[in-house]
């Protein structure tokens, strides 16, 4: 075995690691942060039989990761990277013919299998970091293990992480050993410093920052969600720490090498060093020098929502394994400090592990490169997590929309030529389509500039962004742009055509997200329904039109990162066959009527309109029916007449059952298209709607059978002994009432009964002042025992009416006593 000047944790394993893989093609390698896996393993195997003189790939996931990896590893063999160990990733490859080990990225590997699928010239692959679990890694493995199936039985594959649930890789793997390292690790204590929901993070991470400062020794690393949280502490660090001595040091993707490698590079003697760091910390990198962590506890991932067909970023609380990678670096080299921004308590709500990124994002690329593979169902194929089947779903739609599959899920000529094209497949759709017209650069630089964050700056606006990048003299600029010309070569030929502005060229990516202003300024809705906002200040806030590219946020409150203007000539152009044009009839509640309009549209969006006389036709009718009913029964022209009638078919249903009709608010609202909009024809609004013709609707739902016995059963008066007609009312809750001075009762000997002597009448007996003075269901039996104390009481308030004894042999009357008696 290789010998080495310094001794590694992983050191301790190796054996056991070169002796599986000599007896079997598959392993798991699980060790801590700081073991020295990944510049420690890759070049002892290269020294293994098996090997013979072919390469090595070993898989990073990020080009920062690939980057130290390389150049640590060339340095231990005394070399620079690019000669025994080389690196490959999207900007900066260095490649020789000495080189025997490559350290690639992991979308890298994903192209380099597809295009060599028997991975000639290599001996083993080994997935670095696996635990982070993105897409292109999951992936890379799945093509891997059915290269090994099928072509390469000799190919070894070793999948290395440092928080895995390593039994499960090692089924994937065909139940490959499992080699654990014990690591080396300082001792780290944890200070809970809390979180105040009603403050910024920022602020509190500032805090954290300045409290660490005065109280602990050592450089510091703060781990925030994204680059706009770093920008904002770092402004805050540089106005309040006064020390000449503390460098403040940014580090995320989107950063130039140069200021990447200032960040991770160990702090000058006498200096201490803070590093504001997204998640691209948290593995593949020892900070020297650092042994403070200040956690914030959160972390920006994107999310995808396959019914919209729309990636967006959201900011999410880290999974527990992270945290405590993120703990974990502060004891690299020596005993830290990590402090925490949450409670301890709330350790128990962290989930275990990172969700894969495979159940969460566009499966779109994925697709196509399986297809590209000759792989129709993805599922077929060896992933730690399937793909769900809803992202697949939508994936395979959007494939098939822009001819990159056939009906089968074949991948066509156009999906091939999408494929060639390093790019989303709606980007290298983007640069095809505006290859047509000459425009190919154009597209290319814009896809440059979404693909490679921070390229042109980060303000919203995309065309400012573009202009910057073409300016940008860097040489990560110069390396996309030489990129970006590669993929415009590979579009269609130039031809003339009417050139597109930046907006316009988005949407040939994005229709979907083509967006109209609304209501306050900056509020927009896109063309697949979907709300987002932009801030009031930006520029483009003013836009009626906007093709957006990318937003953070959830549904309630998604705010536009990325995008571009677009006039309304643009969109006629881009899109006139698909704007649907047609008469569309609304009622609007505020006027209670309907109104009619043309109008053009596109997706989601109203374009424009016309106003339009209401057409008198059943359609319009039913429209105007729902949109009445819908503001309540009572906003309707009903009568008295009318609402007793409605009160007299429902007392018959309740007491005879469902052959009377339902005339309840709920049946009545539901059923109106039925019993009301055939009375509406050529009407347009409440105005036009009076008593007569809601009557002549209602009463249309009663059948003429049971007209006659509405009468006879519900009647809609009683007459008494002194003849009078008396009116009963039916909307009580306790059943039909008639209210009725009592003296116009006397001599009545039997209770007033409807519905054919089956119902008693609920009897409010008044005073002649028309006061109640009993409630009967039973008029025989208060003459024989209530009445006698009504009597007595009712003789002092009213001397001038009869209160006679007998009340059944006393003559019914509507007057008072005659004078004198």
């Amino acid at each position: 075995m290789r010998a080495f000047d310094t001794s590694l944790p992983i050191d301790a394993v190796l054996d056991d690691l070169t002796a599986s893989l000599r007896a079997r093609s598959n392993a798991v390698l699980v060790a801590p942060p700081g073991a020295g896996k990944t510049t420690r393993v890759p070049l002892v195997l290269l020294d293994e039989p098996w090997v013979n003189g072919n390469k090595i790939i070993v898989l990073e996931p990020r080009r920062l990761a690939a980057r130290a990896a390389a150049a640590r590893m060339a340095q231990t063999l005394g070399e620079a990277a690019g000669e025994t160990v080389g690196l490959r990733v999207r900007l900066g490859s260095k490649i020789s013919r000495k080189t025997r080990v490559e350290v690639v990225t992991e979308g890298v590997f994903a192209r380099m299998i597809l295009d060599d699928p028997s991975l000639e010239g290599v001996a083993a692959v080994l997935f670095d970091e696996f635990h982070e679990r993105s897409l292109d890694a999951d992936l890379g493995l799945a093509l891997a293990l059915d290269a090994q199936a099928g072509l390469r039985e000799d190919l070894r594959l070793l999948v290395m992480s440092a928080t895995l649930d390593g039994a499960r890789v090692a089924r994937l793997l065909s139940e490959a050993p499992v080699i654990e390292s014990e690591g080396r690790a300082y001792p780290v204590e944890t200070r809970y410093l809390g979180r105040d929901p009603n403050r910024r993070i920022d602020d509190q991470v500032a805090d954290a920052v300045t409290r660490a400062l005065r109280a602990e020794t050592g450089s510091i690393l703060v781990f925030l969600p994204g680059q706009g949280e770093i920008r904002r502490v770092e402004a805050m660090l540089r106005e309040r720490i006064g020390n000449p001595m503390v460098d403040i040091a940014p580090l995320y993707g989107a950063l130039e090498r140069g200021e990447q490698d200032l960040a991770v590079s160990p702090a000058k003697p006498g200096r201490r060093k803070v590093v504001l760091a997204t998640s691209i910390a948290e593995t593949s990198l020892t900070i020297e020098g650092v042994r403070v962590v200040i956690d914030s506890g959160l972390a920006r991932v994107p999310v995808y929502e396959p019914n919209i067909g729309l990636t967006r970023l959201e900011t999410v609380r880290v999974a527990r394994a992270a945290a405590d990678q993120r703990r974990g670096r502060a004891g690299r080299t020596e005993p830290g400090v990590s402090y925490r921004l949450w409670e301890e308590a709330a350790n128990g709500a962290l989930e275990p592990f990172g969700r894969p990124e495979i159940l969460s994002a566009d499966l779109a690329p994925l697709l196509l490169d399986c297809a590209a593979w000759g792989v129709i169902d993805p599922t077929s194929l060896a992933f730690l997590d399937p793909p769900p089947a809803p992202a697949l779903k939508e994936a395979r739609t959007l494939l098939q929309q822009l001819g990159a599959l056939d009906n089968e899920g074949r991948i066509t000529e156009v999906g091939r030529r999408l494929r060639d094209l390093p790019l989303p497949p709606r980007l290298a759709r983007m640069v095809l389509l505006a290859g047509e017209s000459g425009q190919a650069r154009d597209a290319a630089d814009l896809a440059a500039v979404l693909v490679e964050r921070g390229l042109g700056g980060d303000a919203v606006d995309l065309a400012e962004r573009v202009e910057r990048f073409r300016r940008d003299r860097s040489g990560r600029a110069q390396d996309m742009r030489r990129m970006a010309e590669g993929w415009a070569k590979g579009a269609a030929p130039a031809s003339t055509g009417e050139p597109h502005s930046i907006g316009a060229l988005l949407t040939l990516a994005y229709p979907d997200r083509l967006a109209k202003a609304r209501g306050k300024t900056g509020e927009y809705l896109m063309a697949n329904g979907r709300g987002a906002v932009l801030e009031a200040h930006e520029r483009l806030a003013k836009e009626p039109y906007l093709a957006i590219a990318e937003i953070a946020g959830g549904a309630a409150s998604a705010r536009i990162l990325a995008a571009a203007s677009i006039s309304s000539d643009e969109i006629e152009s881009l899109f006139g066959e698909a704007i649907e044009q047609r008469d569309e009839i609304a009622f609007d509640r505020q006027a209670k009527a309907l109104r009619a309009r043309g109008v053009r549209r596109l997706g989601a969006l109203l374009l424009n309109e016309r106003p339009l006389k209401v057409p008198a036709t059943e359609e319009a009718a039913q429209a105007l029916a729902e949109g009445l009913v819908a503001l309540g029964l009572d906003a309707l022209p009903l009568s008295k007449a009318l609402a007793q009638w409605r009160e007299r078919v429902m007392f018959l249903r309740q007491a005879e059952g469902d052959e009377w009709p339902d005339l309840s608010d709920e049946a009545l609202i539901e059923g109106a298209d039925e019993w009301l909009a055939p009375h509406l024809v050529g009407k347009s609004g409440l105005g036009e709607i009076g008593p007569d013709l809601l009557s002549e609707a209602l009463r249309s739902l009663l059948p003429w059978n049971l007209q006659r016995r509405l009468d006879a059963e519900a009647p809609t008066h009683i007459e008494v002994p002194t003849g009078s007609q008396i009116p009963i009312d039916y909307g009580t809750e306790e059943g039909p009432v008639l209210a009725v001075r009592v003296q116009e009762l006397f001599g009545l000997d039997k209770h007033p009964t409807i519905a054919a002597g089956r119902v008693p009448l609920i009897l409010h007996l008044l005073s002649p002042a028309q006061r109640p003075i009993q409630i009967t269901r039973d008029l025989p039996g208060f003459w024989r025992g209530s009445w006698a104390a009504v009597r007595a009481d009712m003789r002092g308030q009213y001397p001038k009416h009869p209160w006679p004894e007998d009340p059944l042999t006393a003559p019914p009357t509507r007057r008072a006593k005659p004078r004198g008696t």
